[in-house]
């Protein structure tokens, strides 16, 4: 049991994916869990679900009706054709895109709970102290917030490497462009090459059972010194 070129070539592709997605989510995600986490507003809990609806939806529902929308005849694509850009569809940036979308709450809870755990006090004092909002922002809220971040982060991009349906939906399976592990190990098995599907398949479990580890390792030790 041993990985194939195209197999390495397939991880690769997913790490990149998985990097990317993480690192927009974390970019996008963190001023609206900061928002989610302070704000009072009735609606709040509008933004709320559409945040978490990934985690109840089947990954082929999202990647169906984003398919609709990046396809060249979607509103996205002909948006994109009418700034003579090229549709998302079956193409890596359209991976990307529906990858944030798919991932997008197992990046934001975990930062909206950490946000949520810092004492309003705390904030109250550096702003006596003369502090602006922008200040409190970086200097204490995103500091004390770091074990969220990491948790964020861990499980952004885990997911983003599990992911199947979405994007096949999306990207299809183009070997180099769009081939992501998961795929790969589904086209082994539909091809009866069990044993590079279980040499892949075991790959991203040791990968999974290792990014998992350390987040819970934090999380513990975070409540012991809570404690």
């Amino acid at each position: 049991m041993t990985l194939s070129s195209a197999d390495f070539t397939a991880l690769a592709l997913t790490a990149q994916l998985a990097g990317l997605t993480t690192l927009v989510l974390l970019l996008v995600g963190t001023p609206l869990a900061w928002w989610l986490a302070r704000s009072t507003q009735r609606w709040k809990v509008l933004i709320e679900a559409v945040v978490a609806l990934p985690l109840v939806l089947p990954p082929t529902v999202i990647g169906f009706y984003l398919l609709i929308a990046f396809a060249p005849d979607g509103f996205v694509g002909q948006a994109l054709n009418s700034l003579g850009l090229a549709p998302l569809v079956f193409t890596f940036a359209g991976l990307v895109v529906g990858s944030v979308i798919f991932s997008m709450p197992f990046v934001v809870q975990p930062l909206q709970n950490a946000f949520a755990a810092i004492g309003e006090q705390t904030l109250e004092a550096a702003a006596t102290l003369g502090a602006s909002p922008l200040d409190r922002f970086f200097s204490i809220a995103v500091p004390l917030a770091w074990p969220g971040y990491l948790t964020a982060a861990v499980l952004g991009f885990a997911h983003t490497v599990g992911e199947f349906g979405l994007v096949l939906m999306i990207g299809g399976n183009i070997p180099g462009e769009t081939q992501t592990a998961s795929i790969s190990i589904y086209e082994h098995v539909e091809s009866l090459q069990y044993g590079q599907a279980h040499a892949l398949a075991a790959t991203l479990l040791l990968f999974s059972v290792l990014v998992l580890i350390p987040v819970y390792a934090l999380n513990r030790h975070v409540r012991m010194a809570g404690r």
